[in-house]
């Protein structure tokens, strides 16, 4: 047999990776007639790392005592200050780590009426992705106020902080529903807990109680998927990189984050529920756990969505799905 004839041989190739470190395998293993490329030495993504910590650094400097002293000023004017300026804090802080915001869909305006976000959770990158594309303050468990750094930036975001124990349930009830009485939104993870971001966990009807009162506020669904990684589509075994969940250490995940490259976040806006058309806070919460899962599910299948509109005023999502 000559040379031309004889047929090439194919060399197997070890499974590309795109995380830091090595671990976790982008898909399985192929076969190729071209020998690998040189891996980027970890020194590279190391100095990535180190550059967006210290811009970090320097916007923190920056901005706490800005924010501090547009909280200590009182004015109607200085009170629209506030939550500009908290969402131009989070979205540079997407813009430092180097992450990609894209939004589907608008927020809803119901012309005084306040408006209550309810978004699925995987991850702290939640928290900046969110709360620069929508004008509210967060609601959370009250353990992050007495975390260093963390806390402080929570507490000049304006954060609710709740402890979800039977004992002060009506007190934080009330102060959430007082804070939406002042015209502020909120933004809420009804899951009760970060999960791994390959689904959304059930919501939990307790935290639709502020929904009850007499405020009157709308409730759009939200769901958040990070579908982009070095710029290609996110695939299952890459999805963990992004979550934070369990007994994961803040640190390294972020150290590890910093590294990365081509990061995305899809944030897609459904339509607004009016609370008032369910019987019961479950089926209010069972509609809002619909609308937002199978968003994000639609999401991280790439299949395209439909955002809330211009003009949406409320409704019943799970008569008109997200994904189309």
């Amino acid at each position: 047999m000559t040379a031309a004839a004889r047929p090439r041989r194919l060399t197997l190739r070890k499974p590309a990776s795109l995380f830091p470190g090595g671990g976790g395998n982008l898909s399985e293993s192929w076969f190729t007639d071209n020998p690998p490329p040189p891996r980027r030495p970890r020194f590279g993504r190391s100095l990535r790392a180190v550059r967006r910590s210290a811009l970090l650094a320097v916007w923190l400097i920056v901005s706490v005592p800005t924010q501090a002293l547009l909280l200590a000023l009182p004015g109607p004017r200085l009170g629209r200050a506030k939550i500009w300026f908290a969402t131009l804090f989070w979205r540079l802080v997407c813009r430092l780590m180097g992450m990609r915001v894209r939004l589907i869909g608008v927020p809803v305006h119901a012309g005084g009426r306040p408006v209550i976000y309810v978004s699925n959770h995987s991850s702290w990158l939640d928290i900046p992705a969110l709360g620069g594309r929508l004008p509210g303050s967060f609601v959370s468990k009250a353990s992050v106020g007495t975390w260093p750094v963390v806390g402080t930036i929570a507490r000049l975001g304006r954060t609710v902080f709740v402890s979800r124990s039977r004992a002060s349930t009506a007190r934080e009830r009330d102060a959430m529903r007082a804070r939406l009485a002042g015209g502020d939104h909120l933004i809420l993870f009804p899951e009760g807990t970060s999960s791994d971001g390959a689904r959304v966990l059930p919501f939990r009807s307790a935290f639709f109680s502020i929904a009850e009162g007499p405020e009157r506020p709308l409730i759009q669904p939200v769901s958040v998927v990070y579908d982009r990684l070095a710029g290609l589509p996110m695939v299952r075994a890459a999805r963990p990189v992004f979550a934070w969940y369990g007994d994961m250490a803040l640190g390294p995940h972020f150290w590890r984050l910093a590294q990365l490259v081509g990061c995305r976040a899809t944030i897609l806006l459904h339509p607004p529920i009016e609370p008032e058309r369910f019987g019961s806070r479950k089926e209010l919460s069972e509609a809002c756990w619909r609308a937002v899962a199978d968003g994000a599910a639609a999401l991280r299948q790439n299949r395209p969505v439909r955002g809330a509109a211009v003009g949406d005023r409320g409704g019943d999502v799970a008569a008109e799905p997200a994904a189309v």
